[in-house]
């Protein structure tokens, strides 16, 4: 049995599930907890909930999932600082995976999938992937561009479709630069912990180490980082933690 937990949006996402006798995931429930109620406040309340609701014990889960992101920074520190609590205080395993994976897993198959989640204002989250069955396949590393650098690039591939949550908001500016309105998904709105947990792998072995040493893939500096006000800690420079391209 396995929880997942993905806060890289405003609307938290939260899925128990167990091994099926297939070998695949079943999914015992899927939590979601959206605006106005902070995700800061749900957890780890509603971890505590979810497992009671079964009959389970977080001693008794097999691992902990987490969604990386790219995402809100608050939300994705808040995930990955209550998974890694959980997981120090039950010594279960944490793996991480892409939430803009997640979204890709819950689109169509064998297209170019361009999943957007928001960076900030005209600042878009993009990760090119196509689905097969189960699986999901990078085209590109995910990266952040304005809406104008997206409606470009579907532009450049005619079968590419978008889906996310950036959608919500920036359709609009989309099709005002030329992108299709029936190449914009309606679906997902949110990355869904039941994929995330259909995504994650464990290692054989996880180090205390490396498990603190996991972090959200941010693709971007930060707004503190980026503000020439403000000169930069000591020690690594901000980008030293930045996914390579």
């Amino acid at each position: 049995m396995f929880l997942a937990l993905d806060t890289s949006t405003l609307t938290l996402s939260m899925a128990l599930v167990e091994r099926a006798p297939d070998g695949g995931l079943r999914t015992l429930e899927h939590v979601v907890v959206g605006p106005p109620r902070k995700q800061s406040e749900a957890l780890p309340g509603i971890v505590g909930e979810l497992l009671e609701r079964h009959g389970a014990t977080l001693p008794a889960l097999e691992g902990l999932v987490v969604g990386l992101g790219p995402g809100s920074f608050t939300g994705l520190r808040i995930g990955l600082a209550t998974m890694k609590s959980l997981a120090y205080a039950t010594g279960l395993k944490v793996a991480g995976a892409s939430s803009l994976a997640a979204i890709a897993l819950e689109g169509p198959e064998d297209v170019p999938l361009y999943c957007l989640a928001v960076a900030r204002k005209d600042d878009l989250y993009l990760g090119a992937y196509v689905r097969r069955g189960g699986t999901v396949e990078a085209l590109d590393p995910e990266t952040a561009m304005s809406p104008a650098e997206v409606a470009a690039r579907m532009a450049a591939e005619p079968r590419a479709l978008a889906l996310g949550p950036a959608l919500e908001n920036y359709r609009t500016a989309l099709v005002s630069h030329g992108v299709a309105p029936e190449r914009l998904l309606p679906a997902p709105a949110f990355p869904s912990a039941v994929a995330l947990a259909q995504l994650a792998r464990f290692p054989e072995q996880q180090s205390l180490e490396a498990m603190f040493a996991m972090e959200p893939h941010y693709v971007r500096a930060s707004e503190p980082e980026r503000n020439p006000k403000f000169p930069p800690l000591p020690g690594p420079a901000p980008t030293a933690r930045l996914k390579e391209d």
